[in-house]
């Protein structure tokens, strides 16, 4: 059974990242978890240089759950409205964490994640400004968690004066999402 990871960067419960998670998580085959990284137990990395000679971290809190699930999952979401030109402060602080998938394949030489995935970036922008960057620390994000297929981003920018979800655009360009995360390799 296929299994699908979605960050929801996003402190808004019913903003435009949250109407995109709940439009793709029902398409999508398999089971799915979405980890709200605005309320969840995860602290920050604080590079206290644990994970340079262990396999993950001296924290022990609800990253070991989303861990384990990297382990499994076939796709990784990362859903995000765009601050300053990037992914929100609160998703950057849980993706410190992965920084034990960097050390063990630097320090310890080792593959730290067998499974690879498909990845996925979808942006959420209220003015019109570029999100290339945000797209880019999250496809760094996703090549970290063993993300091999990335797909083109998905935007949506002004939403401050149109909501995405009223865009003519709005379910095509999600579709184009389930259906890469749906089909088979």
């Amino acid at each position: 059974m296929k299994k699908t990871l979605i960050f929801n960067g996003s402190p808004r419960l019913r903003g435009d990242t949250v109407s995109i998670i709940n439009t793709i998580a029902p398409k999508l085959e398999g089971e799915y978890k979405i980890v709200n990284c605005c309320n969840c137990k995860v602290a920050p990395c604080i590079d206290c240089r644990y994970c340079w000679e262990n396999e993950g971290c001296a924290f022990i809190d609800g990253m070991q759950s989303i861990y384990n699930y990297i382990q499994d999952c076939d796709n990784i979401l990362i859903a995000s409205p765009v601050y300053f030109s990037e992914l929100t402060g609160q998703l950057l602080s849980l993706g410190s964490r992965l920084q034990t998938y960097t050390c063990a394949r630097y320090f310890r030489n080792e593959i730290p994640i067998e499974k690879t995935k498909k990845g996925a970036v979808v942006l959420v922008s209220g003015g019109d400004a570029s999100n290339e960057r945000a797209y880019d620390t999250g496809c760094v994000l996703l090549h970290t968690m063993n993300c091999e297929d990335i797909h083109p981003l998905i935007e949506f920018n002004n939403t401050n004066s149109i909501r995405a979800t009223e865009r003519a655009n709005f379910d095509t360009e999600l579709e184009r999402i389930v259906n890469f995360f749906n089909v088979e390799d």
